[in-house]
């Protein structure tokens, strides 16, 4: 009997160390390939095989993000991108009350945990899991609450990952330009928006002069916009009657621009500018694979129906206004 349980925990432990050398060849190929391309990698490992170092995985992820969106800011010019993205700051500020008012309303309306459905309004506001993470110990959100937001959340950038850029060309018709201030305003987190936006710009703007207008015109609204969690976190103070929560803010914003500031004014070289951007746009499919790794069958039965619903719903207010605004103009 003791010999067959040897045997089992000997076969678990062979499958763990296969699942392990798999994500790490998988991470490793995902360097070289496509953020959309990227994701399916680990969408796919994890439906198949579940999480896998989630703690890790997740602290990698998180960090390797900020670092990657640093880097990106050292090939952009300061100048030009905010030309480029005034017009989506005024978006965002508009965009912004109206989602959190709608989507308080549908969460009233589908009778979605309060606190959840203030969290999944605020993901889709503002930058998705950053937003929820930063807003969550304001409100004393509890676990399962926090799960359900950021499964919500998380499910509907994998699908923007790989639906937006195709709607954006071929339905929409949009420029890099137009794309990228959609993008920034209708996409949850910030790693979707990079992705998204890189994908538009390396799959129908590839040979062009100006090949990473999405991509920065992207970046530099979403980062904006996530400047709005540190208001949103002091006025859900005041909606949830709770003191002395602390706020989380997302610093790395302040060195994206730092490196916009030095790509600008301080003459780097554009070996070396070219040089981390491209180790960033790298870094960034491996920050996208590992996300993706994060979404189990599990995490899809946790967020249940009717988040996902407000979600689906507030997503699509969100994404079909902006569109329609920037298109007009």
């Amino acid at each position: 009997m003791s010999v067959d349980k040897n045997q089992s925990k000997q076969k678990i432990s062979n499958i763990d160390i296969f699942k392990r050398c798999l994500l790490i060849v998988l991470a490793g190929a995902s360097l070289f390939v496509s953020s959309g391309l990227a994701l399916a990698f680990g969408l796919l490992f994890a439906l198949i095989f579940g999480s896998v170092w989630s703690k890790p995985v997740k602290k990698v992820s998180k960090y390797l993000l900020q670092f990657c969106v640093v880097g990106i800011g050292f090939g952009m010019n300061l100048v030009e991108s905010l030309k480029s993205g005034k017009e989506g700051m005024l978006f965002t500020i508009v965009s912004v009350v109206v989602v959190m008012v709608v989507g308080m309303l549908f969460a009233r309306f589908l009778k979605v945990d309060r606190k959840a459905g203030y969290l999944v309004s605020a993901g889709t506001a503002i930058c998705g899991g950053s937003a929820i993470a930063a807003t969550a110990p304001v409100v004393k959100a509890d676990d399962n609450q926090m799960s359900v937001a950021l499964g919500t959340v998380f499910v509907l950038n994998a699908i923007a990952l790989f639906i937006f850029p195709y709607i954006g060309h071929e339905w929409l018709k949009m420029d890099q330009l137009q794309f990228g201030e959609w993008a920034a305003i209708a996409i949850h987190d910030t790693s979707s928006v990079v992705g998204a936006a890189a994908a538009f710009d390396a799959s129908y703007f590839a040979n062009t002069s100006t090949p990473n207008v999405a991509l920065e015109t992207a970046t530099l609204i979403k980062l904006t916009r996530a400047l709005w969690i540190i208001p949103l976190a002091f006025a859900t103070m005041f909606i949830f009657k709770e003191k002395g929560s602390k706020v989380s803010i997302p610093w790395f914003i302040l060195w994206f621009v730092v490196a916009m500031i030095i790509n600008t004014y301080c003459g780097l070289p554009e070996c070396i500018s070219k040089f981390l951007v491209m180790i960033s746009k790298r870094g960034l499919a491996l920050t996208i694979f590992l996300i993706g790794t994060g979404l189990s069958v599990k995490t899809i039965k946790e967020v249940g129906p009717r988040p996902l619903i407000q979600g689906v719903l507030l997503w699509a207010v969100i994404g079909v206004m902006s569109a329609a605004v920037i298109k007009l103009m």
